[in-house]
């Protein structure tokens, strides 16, 4: 069973004169463990197509199954319920509450979503070690890197145990050594502990960490190759 089957997936914005089509007939399956990089130009329809994967918009037709179950006509509860326990986010901004220590960051979530506060710590303190920041727990967002930052974001996306990743631009907004280090984890993570992730990017280098590169052009996958 593919962790994720798109089936004909369109998407348009506006109407009459100012209608866009943004995505024009997606059909793709993204398997249990792989690292997907997805490609193209600005309003390709990249970042669009992982927003409709993260249920954060509803296609104008087609479907989108999850572990085999589809999303078509979901209620909003359900839908957020998908996003808070099934899906992990990595944003190009962090997203870090900054008043929070790196441990409360990535633990929040998980009490917010009823795990009681030593589960969500214990949850928290077992990734942030495993990104890397053992040493680092107890420090405000201001007080780390752009790419410790981005770590404590990585650790945040996996505490919950989500049936898969979507990043986005997740190394846009680090230098180029930071950025290399991120990519790398995120195929630790894929590879280690068997997570699938789908990661848009714009930058060749870092998409060559994945084991498969699709590139989209008006709306539509023109290429869909997979890496050794």
């Amino acid at each position: 069973m593919s962790k994720i089957l798109i089936s004909q997936l369109k998407k348009t914005y506006g109407q009459g004169e100012s209608l866009v089509q943004a995505l024009r007939g997606i059909n793709l399956k993204i398997e249990e463990g792989e690292f997907v990089a997805i490609m193209g130009p600005s309003g390709c329809g990249k970042s669009t197509l992982l927003h409709l994967m993260g249920v954060l918009q509803a296609p104008t037709e087609g479907n989108i199954e999850i572990d085999g179950k589809s999303i078509k006509g979901l209620s909003d509860d359900e839908c957020t319920r998908i996003r808070r326990q099934e899906i992990g986010f990595i944003f190009q901004f962090f997203n870090l509450i900054p008043i929070l220590s790196a441990l409360e960051n990535v633990a929040l979530p998980l009490v917010l979503d009823g795990v009681s506060q030593d589960e969500a710590n214990e949850k928290a303190k077992q990734w942030l070690d495993r990104v890397g920041l053992s040493d680092r727990m107890s420090h405000l967002p201001g007080q780390l890197s752009g790419g410790q930052q981005q770590r404590v974001a990585v650790a945040r996306a996996l505490a919950h145990d989500p049936a898969f990743i979507l990043a986005d631009e997740p190394t846009g907004n680090l230098d180029s050594k930071s950025a290399e280090e991120i990519t790398t984890l995120l195929r630790e993570v894929s590879e280690k502990w068997e997570k699938t992730i789908v990661m848009v990017t714009h930058d060749p280098r870092m998409s060559s960490y994945a084991n498969r590169i699709i590139h989209l052009k008006d709306g539509i996958i023109v290429n869909d190759n997979k890496l050794a």
